[in-house]
């Protein structure tokens, strides 16, 4: 049996298909490399193990299926339904298609996931709940979304794609499951893509001032990547009633401040802050409530100081080629 991973390519997909190349599987990844690099699945592909198929999942059902239809060496079992720009410099930059890929994507991927009687996971992400009333944030709590705000397009494109597959999980019979992300870092993600660790990270390489938007004061839970590919299994792992969604994120929430003074132990520089004007909407607080989470045994247990020290490494050796 053969896994599919949308979004292989990228940051998270590459991390994820190197796990289940390591755990014996066959894995078909799917990208049409707009935010994702080749690169990333270097070694993968020299396994042996890995198809790599170029193609947009936005498009037609049918330019799918003739796209993945060759790969398809054996049936496939699951499939992890990753693609779409996820910072808001890649979502900014390409608004519609981040809609198209979530909404449009994901149906096409449901029918297909019917079709072969396989098991599809939706990775969502802490942005369904916008700047969140609530806090730490439970999966039952709906949300504070502006529908029709600078970030709308991926924050209502992946509450769009949550309805799709658990409508589709009621009345359809599909095994689905979904996951809300809260912020993940690690080694490959795209160092010039305007999110908060590869900026601060490049800028104590390069020896500049932290970037800071707004007042430093909002706060945000750190994951490690290597924690939520097994967290991303763990789900899978477990039938979940009607796609009941699942919080994958670190309790431990800290200030932007507090994130920038630990990379500078890390790094080994004196930050310097520069203080820059808040992004429009930009959430004060973010935390996941883990209950259900730990309930399927998985929790996040890389310390930030390690995670940031094995990301900072990664990038001193081979980001250049990501600036």
């Amino acid at each position: 049996m053969a896994i599919l991973i949308t979004g292989g390519a990228g940051f998270l997909g590459s991390h994820l298909v190197d796990r289940c190349v390591r755990d014996g599987e066959r894995v078909i990844v799917c990208d049409d490399l707009s935010t994702g690099r080749l690169s990333n699945l270097e070694g993968a592909l020299q396994t042996g193990s890995v198809t790599f198929v170029y193609v947009d999942v936005a498009a037609q059902i049918d330019d799918i299926y003739d796209a993945v239809a060759p790969a398809m060496c054996e049936p496939i079992e699951r499939i992890f339904h990753l693609a779409s720009p996820a910072s808001p410099q890649a979502y900014g930059s390409r608004p519609w298609e981040t809609l198209a890929v979530n909404g449009l994507g994901t149906m096409s991927l449901i029918e297909l996931a019917l079709e072969w009687k396989a098991t599809m996971l939706f990775a969502s992400t802490s942005e369904v709940y916008g700047d969140p009333l609530v806090h730490p944030q439970p999966e039952g709590y709906f949300g504070n979304v502006n529908p029709i705000g600078p970030r709308a397009c991926y924050d209502e494109g992946k509450r769009f794609g949550e309805a799709a597959i658990s409508v589709a999980a009621r009345e359809r019979g599909l095994d689905g499951r979904i996951i809300r992300i809260f912020n993940c870092y690690g080694p490959r993600m795209s160092i010039g893509d305007g999110r908060l660790i590869p900026a601060l990270l490049r800028a104590a390489r390069d020896g500049t001032a932290f970037p800071i938007h707004g007042s430093g004061l909002q706060t945000r839970s750190l994951t490690y990547v290597d924690d939520l590919v097994e967290g991303i299994l763990t789900v899978m792992r477990h039938p979940m009633e009607q796609a009941q969604p699942v919080n994958l994120g670190s309790e431990e929430e800290r200030s932007i401040v507090e994130i920038a003074a630990a990379v500078a132990e890390v790094t080994g520089v004196a930050p310097r802050i520069d203080m820059l004007p808040a992004r429009p909407e930009d959430p004060r607080r973010r935390r996941p409530d883990t209950t259900l989470a730990r309930r399927l045994g998985w929790s996040a247990s890389t310390p930030l100081v390690d995670g940031l020290r094995k990301t900072y490494e990664w990038l001193v050796k081979e980001a250049l080629q990501y600036a």
